[in-house]
């Protein structure tokens, strides 16, 4: 996985499964949600299968990724994990027309390490004195991080546990910080603590309390590959894909 901070390193050795390849024109390349990994690896290697064209992954935070977009990175897809960075580029005249699409939904989480001492039987034990660092996404930008922040907020806890915060790159540094131990605890989505043998879920937020996760897909207008990148949004919602992005735990959209 590759995160980069600015559009001067964008001709780049791009992570795609787990082979680094440079971007051609054979290549489709698809900017997704960090929390996406799993599943897109999957499914571009099923789709290699079955097309001539081949799937490259920029995978990272989708605030990161939408300001790369906007700087001139010559994305083709963009797989966001919440409506604002799509509003966002869209407002900026970046996707095509008719082609975004929410794709998937998730579920809000609170991890602690699978080793560790501390408990957490509900949200408001994260305001106690055993939890000092919380890893979050940063609320400020980072999807993750912005919806635990409205849900912490909503449930009046946001005060008090605003002190602990870590903020960290994306929604799998702040896994990668509860399993490290060098965070008490973190809200992640579902799918994400799912993968982790180093972490269990302690709390799963009811989706009548958490804000409205929706992870949108479009075409991008400065696609080099256009009609390729149309045909693997398609593919994005065969049963082939579907049954992937069941699996990993997401929620599919109606």
């Amino acid at each position: 996985m590759i995160f980069l901070p600015g559009i001067r390193v964008f001709f780049f050795a791009i992570c795609l499964c787990s082979g680094a390849l440079q971007v051609s024109a054979a290549q489709v390349l698809v900017f997704a949600a960090a929390s996406l990994t799993d599943s897109l690896r999957e499914i571009a290697e099923s789709y290699r299968t079955s097309a001539s064209e081949k799937i490259a992954l920029n995978l990272g935070a989708s605030s990161t990724l939408a300001r790369q977009i906007e700087e001139g990175a010559p994305a083709d897809i963009f797989f966001s994990a919440d409506e604002a960075q799509m509003d966002r580029l869209e407002a900026h005249g970046l996707i095509v027309s008719g082609t975004r699409t929410n794709r998937l939904s998730n579920e809000l989480v609170i991890i602690v390490a699978a080793r560790g001492s501390v408990a957490i039987r509900a949200p408001q034990d994260l305001a106690g004195s055993s939890i000092r660092r919380i890893a979050l996404g940063d609320p400020k930008a980072v999807p993750i991080g912005v919806y635990a922040r409205r849900f912490l907020e909503g449930a009046g806890l946001w005060q008090a546990v605003a002190p602990k915060v870590v903020p960290t790159e994306n929604v799998r540094a702040a896994l990668a910080a509860v399993e490290a131990g060098n965070a008490d605890a973190s809200i992640v989505y579902k799918t994400d603590a799912l993968i982790s043998k180093r972490v269990v879920i302690a709390y799963t937020v009811p989706p009548d309390q958490a804000p409205r996760i929706r992870y949108p897909v479009a075409l991008l207008k400065g696609s080099a590959k256009p009609a390729a990148a149309a045909k693997f949004v398609q593919y994005l919602a065969s049963p082939t894909a579907t049954a992937v992005f069941e699996k990993h735990g997401f929620i599919i959209s109606p």
